[in-house]
């Protein structure tokens, strides 16, 4: 008999499908809804983990009425949930990406530059997964970003000409503009998009790049026979030099790859109503796909075999406990493992469950998108609201998540040294020289005798 191996799914799959469990959870996509609903925009980013460091009344005073009319407007539309929905992510846990700063909208003039801009933290200081939304107004546009490692918006991750993927009014857009190619590459989108980044950047037609890997990019040109023809890329006929690819315009993330949601759709991985509404409107003719179960679920956790019986494990008066003894004799039997004594079945298993419970992966994803409420939740439909939390891996997940918030509380605080790259105004430094260690003399390395015969 033929063993017929189930198709593996790719690690990124699997890492956008825990993404869309856990860091957008329901209960947030419904308090920044109502907050929307009733133009509540500040509210909204409250519910979404976003620190809001703009005030809009001192745009019209430094920029104009025009602009501040404009920000307005944009904040009216933002959604805040679905904009940490699409925010960009890494590898493996699915986090978003630390310390980079992404270009929303743009307002001002190159002589008096005005842009919405969100940040994510440094690694260092991501406990909460919070991200700011704040103005940037050019170079040292104040304190807020002296501290950030990257205050300048990164080309590669700029929405701004992705309005679909946080303004309300154009999410319907995104069946459009997801791409459709199968794969992880939207190949079939690239003229197109292309076209509007060389339109925002005042180039009519010109090269761009693609970004193919960690350290890899492809360059291309955008043509057409006139105006009237639909733009085509091509490779660039001549291989350009590498400072040269730097200066072209590198074509965002969101345009150059398939959305993560469809590849989901595709692979029967995630079915529309388990995506953001916003989303799921858009891509609902996708939805076809029958969805792969993850196995069978592990065995019920509160029947235990105690004594020749089997005994049941539940909650009662906010506390779990062994329903099936009495409490005299749960006392005593306490009080015998204390003393050393072998604990019941019973008693092993609540002690099983406040160290190292099932559903313990379920709260560490949880506690890595920034989920403290939603974590708390399944703790304490697990071990009740009155529980004592005793030493083990689940006691260390919480502490450490509730230290680590103290690092963003610093660091959002300004009260940590200037970071290196924010801090260097100039050009980078060239390493095509040879280079030696501080302090040290060169150390030349003696050929070996066995190389020369």
């Amino acid at each position: 008999m033929a063993h017929h191996l189930a198709e593996a799914i790719p690690a990124r799959l699997l890492m956008w499908r825990r993404v869309r469990e856990y860091a957008v959870p329901e209960s947030m996509i419904e308090r920044a809804a109502a907050r929307s609903a009733v133009g509540d925009w500040a509210g909204a980013c409250a519910a979404a983990r976003i620190d809001v460091d703009l005030d809009p009344r001192t745009v019209r005073v430094r920029h104009g009425a025009e602009s501040a009319a404009r920000l307005k407007a944009d904040l009216r539309r933002l959604a805040p949930d679905l904009l940490r929905w699409h925010m960009p992510r890494i590898a493996p846990d699915g986090r978003l990406r630390p310390g980079v700063t992404i270009l929303l909208a743009r307002y001002g003039s190159s002589a008096a530059p005005l842009d919405l801009v969100v940040r994510t933290p440094p690694a260092h200081a991501d406990a909460g997964q919070r991200m700011s939304l704040t103005l940037r107004e050019g170079p040292g546009d104040g304190a807020a970003a002296e501290h950030h490692p990257h205050p300048r918006p990164e080309p590669r991750f700029r929405l701004d000409l992705h309005r679909h993927l946080w303004d309300a009014r154009r999410s319907s857009e995104l069946a459009r503009r997801c791409g459709t190619d199968e794969g992880p590459w939207a190949v079939t989108r690239w003229a197109a998009e292309a076209e509007l980044l060389l339109r925002a950047e005042g180039r009519p037609r010109g090269a761009f790049t693609v970004r193919t890997g960690a350290h890899g990019r492809a360059a291309y040109e955008l043509v057409a026979p006139d105006d009237s023809h639909a733009p085509t890329f091509r490779p660039l006929r001549e291989p350009p030099r590498s400072q040269d690819i730097a200066a072209l315009p590198v074509l965002p993330e969101a345009a150059a790859r398939v959305l993560p949601d469809l590849e989901l759709l595709r692979a029967g991985l995630i079915t529309a109503d388990r995506l953001h509404p916003l989303v799921a409107a858009a891509l609902a003719p996708y939805d076809t796909a029958p969805v792969r179960t993850r196995g069978p679920g592990p065995g019920d956790p509160h029947r235990v075999e105690c004594g020749g019986e089997v005994h049941r494990i539940a909650l009662r008066d906010g506390v779990l406990t062994a329903v099936d003894h009495e409490p005299d004799q749960l006392r005593r039997e306490e009080l015998l493992v204390a003393l050393g004594g072998p604990p019941l079945p019973c008693l092993r298993a609540i002690d099983a469950v406040h160290r190292e419970p099932e559903a313990l992966p379920a709260v560490r994803d949880r506690l890595t998108h920034g989920d403290v409420s939603g974590a708390l939740a399944v703790v304490e439909g697990l071990l009740g609201p009155l529980a004592t939390l005793r030493d083990g891996p689940l006691r260390e997940e919480l502490e450490s998540a509730a230290a680590r918030r103290i690092d963003h509380g610093i660091f959002r605080a300004g009260l940590v040294p200037v970071h290196p790259a924010a801090a260097w105004r100039g050009p980078r430094p060239r390493h095509d020289k040879a280079w030696t260690l501080p302090g040290k003399r060169r150390i030349r390395t003696r050929p070996r005798a066995g190389m020369f015969c």
